[in-house]
Formats: C-alpha cells, sequence, structure tokens
C-alpha cells in the first residue's frame, strides 16, 4: 500500500540537528573493517587507495511503507532517498574532482538496500554495516527508533584508508553531494596550486645553476 507522503521529498518543516561532537575524534583515524556490499563482494576501505567518499546515513525508505514511529520529528533521520539520489546526480563530477570510490552506508542488510540502489539507479554500490561493527569501532554518532539502531547522517572523506574530512552533522540532506563536491573540488585545486609552485621553484632554482 503506498505510504502517506512522497518519499523523494523533504518537509518544509523538519527539525535541523545541531553539531553535539560525537564526530570530533575521527578526523586522522583508520577505517575499520570490511562491509558486505550491494556489488555482492566485500569492501574494505582502509586497503582503497585515494580519495574515498562515504555518506553515512540512519536508512532509506520504501514507497509502499510508512515512515518509522516520529521519523519526521527526529533531527537529520529523514532525507536519505533525496541525498542518495543527490549523490548519484552528482557521480561523474565527483569522479572529475578526484573521487576514486563513493559509497553509501547504513546499518539496513544488503538485500534491502539493493532495492534501493535498482529503484534509484544509483551508480554506487551501498555497504552494510547491519551489525554496528564499522559505527562501534570509529564510536559513531546513533539513535534507536521502533526497535531499530541506526547511524546519524554524517559523511566521511578517506584518502588512502585514513579520514581526513568529516560533515556532520548533514542538513539538508539533498545539499550533502553539492557540499562534498565543493570541498573536494577546493581541496583538488590547493593540491595543483601546490605543485605548481613546487615545480615553479625548482624550475627558477635549476636555471640560477
Amino acid at each position: 500500500m503506498p505510504r502517506a507522503d512522497n518519499v523523494n521529498e523533504l518537509p518544509a518543516d523538519l527539525p535541523v540537528p545541531v553539531d553535539d561532537g560525537a564526530c570530533a575524534h575521527l578526523q586522522g583515524m583508520r577505517v575499520p573493517a570490511a562491509l558486505a556490499s550491494t556489488g555482492g563482494r566485500s569492501v574494505d576501505l582502509a586497503r582503497l587507495p585515494g580519495l574515498t567518499v562515504v555518506y553515512v546515513y540512519p536508512r532509506t525508505g520504501r514507497p509502499d511503507q510508512e515512515l518509522p514511529t516520529g521519523w519526521n520529528a527526529i533531527p537529520g533521520a529523514r532525507g536519505c532517498t533525496p541525498q542518495s539520489c543527490a549523490f548519484r546526480d552528482h557521480h561523474q563530477e565527483l569522479r572529475e574532482v578526484g573521487v576514486g570510490n563513493l559509497f553509501g552506508l547504513s546499518t539496513q542488510d544488503t538485500a534491502y538496500q539493493r532495492e534501493a540502489v535498482e529503484r534509484l539507479h544509483l551508480p554506487f554500490e551501498l555497504l552494510s554495516d547491519e551489525k554496528l561493527e564499522f559505527a562501534r569501532a570509529l564510536k559513531l554518532p546513533t539513535f534507536s527508533v521502533d526497535g531499530m539502531t541506526l547511524i546519524k547522517r554524517l559523511t566521511l572523506i578517506v584518502r588512502d584508508g585514513v579520514i581526513e574530512q568529516v560533515f556532520y552533522p548533514v542538513f539538508p540532506p539533498d545539499a550533502s553531494a553539492g557540499a562534498v563536491l565543493e570541498w573536494c573540488g577546493s581541496g583538488q585545486r590547493d593540491r595543483k596550486m601546490q605543485n605548481f609552485r613546487t615545480k615553479r621553484v625548482a624550475a627558477l632554482r635549476n636555471a640560477k645553476k
């Protein structure tokens, strides 16, 4: 039976999450635990070279299922589908600014996640932390509703297995991909400028010899 609202839209009156400091410890930590993927494989984020983006979300809904109890009143809970669609729409741009791997991550099982990948036409894999091993190892913030323990919405920028940047809290969810794209793009520009300066200095030194 179709649900009363639209899973693809964000209500205008959602409560805004506040930064409670729950992710202040993450920068510089190495990502743990291999996770099951909708791609039918196990993904070890610590072994992936280069830049990896992992957007962590509580749970995607389905058009035929009602929301968990009081979902819209929980700051930061609503908006997993619009967020995933935004990362889908910015996927190619993220690759162009150096993101080698993009994943979504939640505590839902792989079968549930696979339905979302197919329905939303996501060009990237979703990772399942069904047993909360990843969340506990990193001490990620969680909340409980209807007997489920879910991870609060956050985004990790990982370089060579180490967390370089954290976005938390994330609001509004559908602007998350744009914020990540801007951060990765500015970082790429900074690295290019630094490389240019390094080469320029070397060239000047060689010219004086």
